[in-house]
């Protein structure tokens, strides 16, 4: 008999399992993409053979993969290679400085995105653009910069772009800004929705096919940089299934996937959602697909009449009074089909309503087992916890307020925001949690910045939200983007844990997250990355071990210059070599030149250059 060697070894570690068995070991064995063996070096070195890839980790903290519970990936990565990201960017005058430079090397008709993932509260100058300052930067090039849920930007060349003149009326739910003269000055307003900017949004030039495999691969490597191995897509506004999701169906099919997929199916016609939905369980079932790409089943947009988004700088809306007998059509649906759902739910008044057409449909058709939750639930009341928990609801929180705090603590008043979301009072009470991002549109994609908010309770300006009382240690953090996350798609007994039979997803870090300063969580990346057995991002230390470069296509693209979430230099100035001989000085001075450290800024150091001033 043919003895089976593992694949891939990785000892000399720090090795957190989150299994309960062997919480910590120092070496890891994987074969077939599973977890063969865990246990000190000797024990899990002894199995190693000819073939085996054995990787020392020099001491390094290593942890099961990060999950997040809520991402949009796929309308993600179709984009990913045409946006400016200032996720992270330390000050707005590098953030000008960015769009000046890649508006320059933009063709035409093509335009530059700002979509999502920043707060002007992580700048030095604490402000928004304003449109004088993105005129100035791109006259000629249209450029769309997307704030929250709240406003969009659109430079001069943008509104001839999109044809917004003094005729065009504002759609419902939205607003168009305009001069005394009535012109649209080039700023759209969310009142109370955002349809207006994502419509907006949807006018510009797309990618190419290949580009948009090219970009989708691209965003995929990022979240790899970040220690992501698995995420839950939640669908999206414009992104159609299946027509949109056959990018990653076809990366799918190559075997080119670096993060785990499962997906929802968001409805996109108002007042057609349950003919979508009765369409869609007759096309597809929740589970199909394999551990790499797999449907899991309705939301979070259920019924149009259900969204309730946030924007803490407008009131509350309400819901319209036919959302009970619309959602009411569409659960009942989804459990006579036995379909796993989740929905958006931000306010508690909404989560009220909406739970009582569940409790409603629950007494036709037991939910008994049937996976759902909600996402966000930032102002959900204990009352309403217990309604979640009798019905054997889960709830994925996402770290938005870490971007919008601010605006929530001006309209609601400080103590309010303590319990936004009350996340230790669901987690006391034993509902299923799970902790993600909601990116790319709103808060980064970034999980250690969510993961800091998750321990420190502060904003992504430094605002401090929540007391201890509602804040959790890191052991727990983690197991909310592990475990948490893993029960949201019914795969907690695959994923989640570096156990034996548990799928091989690993993170080594750059630095030990049990142990560095709580403010340095925020800067933590992943230097090795592992999904199903296999090496899919190398650096640092590990860097011969890479899978080889992927080129950045189209050319011009905003990530071949500046990467994903701000690194501190452009992405094509990452090494202090490359720095050094580009420019003849040390990569620290060439870091304060461009990232425009300000006297008197607080600023976290950048892994890897020795830099003192690295802001996220």
């Amino acid at each position: 008999m043919t003895e089976l060697f593992p694949d891939l070894v990785l000892f000399n570690g720090r090795i957190s399992t989150q299994d309960s068995s062997a919480a910590e070991v120092s070496a890891l064995a994987a074969r077939d993409g599973k977890v063969l063996a865990t246990g000190d070096d000797a024990a899990v070195l002894a199995l190693r053979g000819p073939s085996t890839t054995v990787v020392d980790l020099q001491g390094r903290r290593a942890i099961p993969g990060l999950n997040d519970s809520h991402l949009h990936l796929i309308r993600g990565g179709l984009n990913f290679n045409l946006e400016l990201r200032w996720d992270g960017v330390p000050s707005l005058a590098d953030a000008l400085r960015m769009l000046a430079e890649q508006a320059k090397r933009t063709p035409a008709p093509q335009w530059v995105r700002v979509v999502g993932g920043w707060s002007e509260f992580q700048f030095a100058e604490r402000r928004m653009p304003t449109l004088a300052e993105v005129n100035a930067a791109a006259p000629d090039t249209p450029v769309f910069i997307l704030h929250l849920y709240d406003r969009a930007i659109l430079n001069a060349a943008a509104l001839r772009a999109v044809g917004y003149t003094k005729d065009t009326p504002d759609p419902p739910g939205g607003e168009i800004q305009r001069d005394k003269q009535g012109n649209p000055t080039g700023i759209l307003i969310a009142r109370p929705n955002a349809m207006i900017l994502y419509a907006t949004l949807a006018k510009g030039p797309k990618l190419s096919p290949s580009d948009q495999i090219n970009s989708t691969r691209h965003f995929m490597r990022e979240l790899n940089r970040l220690g992501i191995t698995s995420v839950i897509d939640a669908g999206g506004g414009f992104q159609n299934y299946p027509d949109d999701y056959a990018v990653v169906e076809d990366l799918h099919r190559r075997g080119e996937m670096t993060v785990r997929v499962a997906y929802n199916l968001f409805t996109q016609k108002p007042k057609g959602e349950y003919e979508d939905f009765a369409r869609w369980t007759s096309m597809t079932s929740p589970g199909a697909g394999s551990d790499f790409y797999r449907m899991n089943g309705a939301g979070e947009m259920l019924v149009f009449s259900a969204a309730d988004f946030e924007d803490f700088l407008e009131p509350r809306p309400d819901l319209n009074p036919s959302m009970e007998d619309e959602l009411h059509r569409v659960v009942k649906l989804l459990a006579e089909q036995r379909w796993p759902f989740r929905l958006h739910a931000t306010y508690n008044e909404s989560i009220s309503r909406f739970l009582d057409v569940f409790e409603r449909v629950d007494r036709d058709v037991p939910f008994a087992g049937l996976r759902w939750f909600f996402d966000h639930a930032e102002t959900v009341t204990e009352q309403n916890l217990e309604r979640i928990k009798t019905l054997g609801g889960g709830i994925a929180i996402q770290h938005r307020m870490a971007f919008q705090g601010e605006y929530f603590v001006d309209r609601y008043g400080a103590e309010a925001a303590t319990q936004t979301p009350p996340i230790s009072k669901m987690l006391s009470m034993g509902i299923p949690v799970g902790a993600g991002t909601d990116a790319t549109r709103v808060a980064s994609f970034n999980p250690w910045v969510s993961l800091y908010w998750l321990v420190s309770g502060r904003t992504v300006g430094g605002l401090a939200l929540y007391p201890e009382a509602n804040r959790v240690d890191r052991e727990t953090a983690l197991r909310l983007y592990t475990q948490g996350s893993a029960w949201m798609s019914g795969e907690d007994q695959t994923k989640g844990r570096l156990a034996v039979g548990q799928l091989a997803d690993v993170a080594v870090l750059s630095a030990d997250y049990f142990s560095v300063p709580e403010h340095e969580i925020k800067g933590l990346q992943s230097v090795l990355t592992v999904v199903g057995g296999k090496i899919v991002y190398a650096n640092g230390p590990f860097s011969n071990l890479a899978p080889k470069p992927l080129p950045v296509s189209p050319d011009w693209s905003p990530v071949g210059t500046y990467g994903g979430y701000y690194n501190g230099i452009p992405a094509a100035l990452q090494t202090r070599n490359t720095v050094q001989q580009a420019h003849g000085t040390t990569s620290h001075d060439l870091f304060h030149r461009i990232a425009g450290c300000v006297e008197g800024a607080i600023y976290e150091p950048f892994w890897g250059t020795g830099c003192s001033c690295w802001a996220f």
